[in-house]
């Protein structure tokens, strides 16, 4: 899979509070081709001074056996191979920020193809919500990118959302701005992305609806077919 990453160091003063601030020692950006970005990927230092790679994550609504919240990955390498490859990339690519004092890339092959995907979509429905559907993108069976959303917006369309974080900053109404972690780069990119989730929603949508009503149908026949019980005497 090509792809390239840029990495930077960040300093004492400049490190964020909030969990693992302490042990943050930079950031990189993942980039799929030319077309799709993965941000926030954080680099961090272990207790014993090794760095490692930490993918961004989100705090899901499950708890460990000690009630802690449980955070998950955003999205993250799916083999062993491409997971050792990447991890390895982001650190090199880091410690040649910090040798050179700036922002470093390292690619990890030339091209301009768009990346090749596939989606897997969920139709999803919870009250009081807009979203319809919870979707993941396949990059090459090496990347995955979870908690996509399909939102239902007015008149009925579809838009998709991506993964987003909350910042520290605030709109004119004084509303939490978000972020999104990963998104597409280019305007092809996107249309085609988008269009493949929307398009297997609609399908993973009336292939459920169908298969609701089938089962709907067996029931009803189910029940027309049994004999009526005799009430015993007592």
């Amino acid at each position: 899979m090509k792809y390239s990453i840029r990495a930077n160091e960040i300093k004492g003063n400049e490190r964020q509070q909030g969990e693992n601030a302490s042990h943050l020692r930079g950031f990189a950006t993942l980039i799929i081709g030319n077309d799709f970005k993965i941000s926030n990927i954080a680099i961090l230092e272990s207790n014993e001074g090794k760095l490692f790679v930490s993918m961004p994550r989100y705090k899901s609504s499950d708890k460990d056996e000690k009630g802690a919240n449980v955070y998950k990955d955003v999205c993250n390498p799916i083999t062993k191979e491409f997971r050792e490859e990447l991890y390895d990339n982001i650190l090199d690519a880091f410690e040649k920020a910090k040798c050179a004092d700036k922002t470093e890339e390292v690619k990890s092959q030339e091209g301009t193809e768009m990346p090749s995907f596939s989606v897997s979509v969920t139709p999803f429905e919870r009250e009081g919500s807009n979203i319809r559907g919870l979707a993941r993108i396949y990059f090459e069976d090496c990347f995955i990118v979870n908690n996509v959303s399909i939102l239902q917006g007015k008149e009925e369309s579809l838009f998709v959302a991506m993964p987003s974080y909350r910042t520290k900053q605030v709109d004119e109404y004084q509303k939490a701005v978000y972020r999104d972690v990963c998104y597409p780069v280019t305007k092809e990119f996107r249309e085609k992305l988008y269009g493949e989730l929307i398009s297997s929603y609609q399908e993973a949508k009336d292939k459920l609806e169908t298969t609701t009503q089938v089962q709907a149908q067996e029931k009803v026949v189910v029940s027309v077919g049994q004999p009526d019980r005799e009430t015993p005497f007592r």
